[in-house]
């Protein structure tokens, strides 16, 4: 049996992966086949997914043409031999192991002609909602690109990037959620402070959130602008704003990008 897809991998990022592809309808169920560690998990993905399970890494890129290492990067010591001795040559890799460089996956899987993407979506892919930057080595052709590339648009967005801007794309996209938690939960509670109670201060901070971010997405507008469309002379916003500028508001957003990009720089 040969499958269009194969994922060495079943957890969280390899699950949301797996959902996309089957809703965007890339493939059937029957041309999905993924890799778990036990036998319970092998029954409870198989149902989950309605695909073909196994915990054999080897069968999965035995009979896969587009192989995705959806592991670990300290896993990567593990299932790499195993890739090189099944491997054919001819298929697509795809790695979304953060710090593992082409060149890492190249020298580890000696092909000449091998096809090798590197991708980092974020955790919002859970919810079919992720940001995911892709880079590839110079075997691709313009639609193997295209379908790699639709493969993360099936559960968010995707943009291609040279492979020298992922640790940016780390800091901007792969940790800022945790940024914008703590952005919720201070609107939330600034809010509860004022009386109102704490699930109605999440729903209000969080969608309201939600829906700037498609504001900018979908008008295409600069965040600036979109910015002074809200703040009235002499109102309520514009006095927010002044006070998040005295308090350097702007500045500890990029520190903590930069925090974020440096460290993924150092590993």
């Amino acid at each position: 049996m040969k499958y269009k897809y194969g994922f060495l991998g079943s957890g969280n990022m390899g699950g949301a992966m797996i959902h996309g592809v089957l809703n965007a309808g890339l493939a059937d169920k029957s041309e999905v086949i993924a890799s778990c560690k036990t036998s319970e998990s092998k029954v409870k993905k198989a149902e989950e997914f309605g695909i073909t399970m196994t915990q054999d890494n080897a069968e999965v890129v035995k009979n896969s043409d587009i192989i995705i290492l959806a592991v670990k990067p300290y896993q990567f010591d593990e299932v790499l031999p195993i890739v090189k001795d099944n491997l054919a040559g001819d298929q697509i890799i795809v790695s979304v192991a953060a710090g593992k460089s082409i060149s890492d996956i190249e020298y580890a899987l000696p092909f000449s002609k091998l096809r090798i993407a590197r991708a980092m979506p974020n955790t919002p892919a859970a919810v079919g909602e992720a940001m995911s930057g892709v880079c590839f080595n110079e075997n691709f052709s313009a639609d193997d690109k295209e379908k790699v590339m639709a493969i993360f648009n099936s559960f968010g967005k995707a943009v291609e990037v040279k492979e020298s801007m992922m640790d940016t794309v780390i800091g901007i996209s792969g940790s800022s959620p945790a940024f914008i938690y703590m952005l919720i939960e201070a609107m939330a509670d600034e809010a509860v402070v004022y009386g109102m109670p704490r699930k109605d201060a999440y729903i209000f901070a969080a969608q309201s959130v939600l829906g700037t971010a498609k504001m900018v997405l979908e008008t295409g507008k600069h965040p600036g602008e979109l910015k002074d469309a809200v703040c009235s002379p002499g109102g309520t916003t514009i006095a927010g704003v002044e006070a998040l500028e005295d308090a350097g508001f702007r500045s500890d957003i990029m520190k903590g990008i930069k925090a974020a990009i440096e460290k993924a720089k150092s590993m």
